[in-house]
């Protein structure tokens, strides 16, 4: 069973990796395949488990993406009638919700059904609840996220959890709701006891956890708090996950199986150990539910159900048949659980303890137990880690530790009991409920002080497949049983995870990179021993900004740890608004700004022309601005020229035709550059055919946001390019746009087509 269960996760993740859908009809061959895993004798019915894998893979991805909107009516005003099908997240000047489409219309005629989407709603919004069905106009846009190496693919989080459309409630009279809810019993509960809930958890941090451990809403939680969590390891405490669901499937167990003793002539239909699992299944779906059956606790659900089943039919299964088994349901539940890092993470935690449990714990003591689980999963899981989050924890075994038992044992029973009680017994309820706040607000000092440890975290990458396996291979041998040959110098074989960072470029080239940041600009050039950054891009709201999320992710993709220029080209926010997060979590050795005061803190100072310096055989050239007092606002914007060999790359900000004027009057000659990312964005401010002919470019790059609402680029200047037979790339349509200059051999490299994936935006 256990290499049939792998050979069906292959085929799983083969689907996963196509950049096109085959077609639907491929799928009817799994009528023929199942069949003939069920008669054919082992290992012939090995390919038939992985094709079946990929069938039904394929199966599920066409049901998913059949509805949605089609290109046609994008941006366009819709009415739409269903229901709210999720909690209601209320941010400071908005809320988002999910919302189940059942009639949608365009000018009064019906359209493809949409399936589920998220809309947010800004200004002023009604209060809404869960099952309460309204009509409302909107406007949608397909599944569209930002695509950089390292980054978080929204597009693919979208599509696991079924969202066909994005967009927003537009200001409308039809606007209403329709009646009182219905349906929706799991998330209308939810919504209830976190009513019920806000007032009593006060205002501390720490009440944002609570809620997380309790109904499963982490939308409280904030940045500060999340890289607190990653420092520590300990991101899985802070949410319903398999361990607590565990836990508390756990603590049910052997409660059911104390108390059934009492039963008298129950014991007689019905033996103890067999009604603790049936409570610990109750428990733990009940859990399940406060967390809206969310992915995750899915899985975690479908372990429990299979160790109790095992539990009730008093039949002896092996740990690794109960792992087996459990991913066979979960891919069945839902194959698309393979693109969640929750999924790898929790399977291989318990795969992991169950090969560390193969050398026994022997007479250890209880906290020296746990220690050594502790140093299993952290050590056993370091591999997996980097190569998801590019970051692992150095300090888990202790966080973990100590915030495993209190979370677990204390915090939750705590809040779960306080939260079944607040309708019969509201005071004492009220207390149990502080006791838990109050708890957790000591954890989180201790993280918060753990994680300003110098070497809480390691930063990294698995620079290719080798790196990775000699990893695993180190794993093994490290948490093998006691005796067997060669345990500790299996560390040797985590060296080169730690100290192996990607290739970097030849002296004398550079690796330039235009970074997908939406409507704003972010860039990085990186050469044999330096890098800089030029932009950070916008910042979209106190919860979100993309220095955190693609700039820094991108920089320890690329195996870069320390920033040796940061230039911000100019003060508005859609370039700047990355930098409290990029200055916070990189080194930087120095800061060039054409507004030098908004960073005086960090010693910045102003970027003016004829400043030029060299590193690896590079050279780097600031044009423009010469004064102060010569430009204002966009036009004072730095203008950076990159030149590698023959090649270069231009750099203007967000000058328009002033700035470019003067630039072409006074610096004709040093503007030529194969490469220009486009002043403004692609504004027809800027641009003008006197600069697009001194800088003769062969690639124009346009650093632009999906349907952003400026229409950038505008026709009249892409035309300007096309009549001079520039090749135009828009990181919308192209995700990250990379380059190699210097090399003799200059082609651009898009992300979004190189690691396409079928999900995503064509």
């Amino acid at each position: 069973m256990r290499s049939g269960t792998i050979a069906f996760l292959l085929g799983v993740l083969w689907l996963q990796q196509f950049a096109a859908l085959p077609s639907l009809h491929l799928a009817w061959l799994l009528l023929l395949f199942v069949p003939a895993i069920v008669f054919i004798s082992y290992p012939w019915r090995l390919p038939f488990c992985f094709a079946a894998g990929f069938l039904w893979a394929l199966w599920v991805a066409h049901q998913i993406l059949s509805p949605g909107i089609v290109p046609q009516l994008e941006g366009k005003d819709l009415q739409l009638e269903g229901r709210v099908a999720s909690l209601p997240v209320v941010y400071e000047n908005s809320m988002r919700f999910e919302f189940d489409v059942d009639r949608s219309e365009y000018q009064g005629k019906t359209v493809t059904s949409l399936g589920r989407i998220r809309l947010s709603w800004y200004g002023r919004f009604p209060e809404m609840h869960p099952g309460e069905p309204w009509r409302l106009t909107v406007r949608l846009k397909q599944p569209h996220g930002f695509q950089n190496p390292g980054g978080f693919d929204y597009e693919g989080w979208l599509y696991q959890r079924r969202i066909r459309a994005t967009g927003y409630v537009r200001k409308a009279v039809t606007n209403r709701s329709l009646g009182p809810a219905y349906g929706y019993p799991v998330q209308r509960w939810r919504m209830s006891l976190k009513q019920r809930l806000l007032p009593l958890l006060g205002e501390s941090p720490s009440s944002a956890l609570l809620l997380a451990l309790i109904i499963g809403d982490r939308s409280a939680i904030t940045p500060e708090q999340w890289e607190t969590l990653q420092q520590t390891g300990t991101t899985h405490l802070m949410a319903i996950s398999g361990l607590h669901i565990g836990l508390v499937a756990g603590l049910a167990y052997l409660l059911g199986r104390f108390l059934w003793r009492f039963t008298g002539r129950g014991m007689l239909w019905l033996p103890a150990p067999k009604a603790g699992a049936l409570l610990a299944l109750l428990a733990a779906t009940a859990y399940a539910a406060l967390a809206g059956f969310a992915i995750p606790t899915q899985r975690a659900l479908i372990m429990v159900a299979v160790t109790m089943l095992a539990l009730f039919t008093s039949r002896f299964v092996s740990p690794g048949r109960v792992l087996a088994l459990a991913l066979l349901l979960v891919l069945l539940f839902d194959p698309l659980a393979v693109l969640a890092a929750g999924f790898w993470l929790s399977f291989a935690a318990v795969a992991v303890i169950f090969y560390g449990l193969g050398g026994h714990l022997g007479r250890l003591s209880r906290w020296q137990q746990g220690l050594k689980i502790q140093w299993w999963i952290s050590v056993g899981l370091f591999p997996l880690v980097l190569m998801l989050f590019q970051k692992a924890s150095l300090v888990a075994p202790l966080a973990n530790f100590v915030a495993v038992p209190l979370v677990g044992l204390l915090v939750v029973p705590l809040a779960l009991s306080g939260s079944v009680l607040l309708p019969v017994f509201p005071d004492f309820a009220a207390g149990l409920l502080s006791l838990a706040v109050w708890l957790m607000d000591q954890l989180e000092n201790g993280l918060n002080l753990l994680s300003q440890w110098p070497f809480a975290s390691w930063s990294g990458v698995v620079s290719n497949a080798w790196v990775g396996l000699l990893a695993l291979i180190g794993v093994l041998l490290v948490l093998a049983p006691r005796g067997w040959p060669g345990r500790w110098p299996g560390m040797i074989l985590l060296l080169p995870l730690l100290f192996t960072l990607p290739p970097v470029p030849d002296a004398g080239t550079a690796r330039f990179t235009l970074l997908d940041v939406g409507q704003g600009l972010s860039a990085v050039v990186q050469t044999r021993h330096h890098a800089l950054v030029f932009d950070t891009g916008p910042r979209f709201s106190p919860r979100f900004d993309t220095g955190r999320a693609v700039v820094l992710p991108y920089l320890r993709q690329m195996g870069i740890r320390r920033i040796d220029r940061l230039i911000f080209s100019h003060g508005d926010r859609d370039h700047i608004g990355g930098a409290t997060s990029v200055l916070a979590n990189m080194k930087v050795g120095e800061i060039l700004s054409s507004v030098a005061d908004k960073f005086s803190t960090y010693a910045a100072r102003d970027c003016k022309r004829g400043e030029s310096w060299e590193w690896d055989g590079v050279r780097f050239d600031i044009l423009h601005p010469a004064t102060e007092a010569e430009s204002k606002r966009n036009d004072a914007s730095c203008v950076l020229k990159i030149t590698a060999g023959d090649e270069a790359v231009l750099l203007p900000g967000d000058i328009e035709k002033a700035a470019e004027r003067r630039l072409v009057k006074r610096q004709a000659q040093t503007l030529a550059a194969e490469i220009l990312v486009a002043p403004h964005h692609g504004s027809n401010t800027s641009s003008t055919p006197a600069f697009i002919d001194a800088v003769s470019p062969r690639y124009v790059l346009f650093p632009v946001g999906y349907r952003n609402r400026y229409h950038f680029p505008r026709p009249e200047v892409m035309a300007r390019y096309r009549s001079r037979h520039v090749t135009a790339l828009q990181t919308d349509a192209s995700g990250a746009i990379g380059f190699l200059l210097g090399a003799g051999k200059l082609a651009p490299h898009r992300y979004r087509q190189e690691k396409r994936r079928y999900w995503q935006y064509p």
